[in-house]
């Protein structure tokens, strides 16, 4: 398994692909990662065509166990932030 792109390279290559410098490629991939961090914050959800869908999910009160005691408390509400991944980059990976 290869390491995670940085943002350093997903911005060159992102600068690459839409034939502008480097400087207007991160300008976008920051909008866009305000944009959805703003959106799933609020409780909303964003769709990335051909990527898949980041949505907030709340999470209630329960009972968890810590692994290192074994003691067992109780954890307040939540909120986790998930992804469902698109048909079309599941197909692509799996060939």
């Amino acid at each position: 398994m290869s390491k995670p792109m940085t943002k350093t390279q997903l911005v060159a290559a992102l600068a690459e692909d839409m034939g502008t410098d480097k400087k207007a490629a991160g300008a976008a991939l920051d909008a866009i990662t305000g944009l959805i961090t703003r959106e799933v914050a609020g409780g909303g959800a964003v769709t990335l065509p051909g990527v898949g869908k980041i949505y907030c999910r709340e999470r209630p009160e329960r009972m968890v166990r810590n692994p290192a005691t074994g003691e067992q408390f109780k954890k307040e509400a939540d909120k986790v932030v998930k992804m469902t991944i698109a048909k079309a980059l599941k197909d692509s990976v799996n060939g």
